[in-house]
């Protein structure tokens, strides 16, 4: 059976767009903080070292978070952890910012870089397994772009908040504007990924009507999986009615 298979579509496009905002995250969370260091310093009597451990803070829970986010992702599917994720990072930011502690603040911030860390792996996987071949490259690209372009946003909204008068709590807004990005991802209807359903059970035929017909190239996947799933590995039609009804 053959299938259309053309290029990229608007809701190809705005998938990928969305699962890239983890970029635009990573770089806007190492940035943001360069305006709040003063701040800060201020507010929590911070020494050199202690400002030292609070911005790297993130950055360490994103290395762990990286590390950490493959078994999750396989577990749970793409389009969930990454839901998850983002979530986690509306409730990050907002925790950095109302928090009236250094230890709170280093805990939400911490927790935090686990959730970008985690993005930053996932958000790639989930945007190359929704990408047609011929695109792949170039949809991928778009999250790295994200991250440079979260860092240029974050430094434009530190400006920004400076000039609006919030005199002590510019600092927080300036860490919780975030939770903006984080929502919108988390919100988001991102579609389930070809291969996640068709190994819980789907048939060709049900991812087609799960997915629809925005994402033309789908059976382009589902049929490559479906040719490297083994007879024992391929279900049965009843436990694939069973599973559509979930």
């Amino acid at each position: 059976m053959s299938y259309p298979m053309t290029g990229t579509n608007a809701y190809l496009m705005r998938s990928t767009v969305v699962a890239a905002l983890g970029g635009l995250l990573f770089g806007f969370d190492t940035a943001v903080i360069a305006g709040a260091t003063h701040a800060l310093t201020t507010v929590y009597s911070l020494t050199p070292t202690m400002l030292g451990v609070t911005v790297s803070s993130a950055l360490a829970g994103t290395v762990i978070g990286s590390a950490m986010a493959g078994g999750p992702a396989d577990r749970y599917g793409r389009k969930a952890s990454l839901q998850i994720l983002a979530i986690l990072y509306v409730l990050t930011s907002i925790g950095c910012a109302l928090a009236a502690s250094w230890e709170m603040f280093l805990f939400f911030r911490a927790l935090g870089g686990l959730a970008i860390g985690g993005s930053s792996v996932i958000g790639p996987m989930y945007i190359a397994e929704i990408a047609p071949a011929s695109k792949r490259g170039r949809l991928v690209g778009m999250f790295q772009f994200n991250i440079v372009a979260g860092i240029l946003l974050a430094y434009l909204s530190n400006y920004l908040i400076g000039t609006m008068g919030f005199a002590d709590a510019e600092w927080r807004w300036k860490l919780g504007i975030p939770a903006l990005p984080a929502g919108m991802e988390s919100a988001a209807d991102l579609p389930r990924i070809t291969e996640e359903l068709m190994k819980r059970g789907y048939t060709p035929a049900q991812v087609h009507l799960i997915l629809g017909e925005n994402l033309l190239h789908v059976f382009e996947k589902v049929e490559k999986v479906s040719r490297e799933l083994t007879a024992a590995e391929r279900p049965s039609i009843a436990r694939a009615a069973a599973a559509g009804k979930k």
